[in-house]
């Protein structure tokens, strides 16, 4: 498994990842794999001990996991580590930091320079984040002519 990494949180390794079914029962999980399906506020009542969130992306144009990043980071305050797995694209990658996600599992044969490319492409964004930086205030002006 490589890892592309979108933050500076350091990537860990858990041998142990249970669904959200089985977290309940197991008690000693600290990382979990988030269906596409399942509903990131259903972690609430686990945050505080988990470690890890695997977010799977089913296909590349079903955007739930980045709904579910930033539901997260942003509504549930997780701190741990988020960690995006499936069908990702490196076009991805700047959304996906902005949502809150801190590393990607590279799909075999990845080019991480593009990868690296991606993730900086745009230096500006108008949209809210989670990062601690401010989006550009208003839009842009056009000057009329004289």
């Amino acid at each position: 498994m490589k890892l592309f990494e979108l933050n500076e949180r350091p990537a860990k390794f858990h041998e142990a990842l249970v669904t959200l079914s089985e977290l309940a029962e197991n008690t000693e999980a600290r990382a979990v794999l988030l269906d596409i399906a399942d509903d990131a506020t259903a972690l609430k009542p686990y945050l505080n001990r988990l470690e890890l969130v695997v977010l799977r992306f089913p296909i590349f144009r079903d955007g739930r996991v980045f709904t579910q990043a930033r539901e997260l980071r942003e509504y549930l305050r997780f701190s741990g580590e988020i960690r995006a797995e499936g069908h990702v694209l490196p076009d991805q990658a700047a959304f996906l930091k902005r949502c809150g996600v801190d590393n990607v599992v590279l799909p075999e044969g990845s080019d991480v320079e593009l990868w690296e490319k991606q993730l900086h492409r745009f230096p500006v964004a108008y949209q809210r984040s989670v990062l601690p930086f401010r989006p550009v205030e208003g839009g842009l002006r056009i000057e009329e002519d004289s």
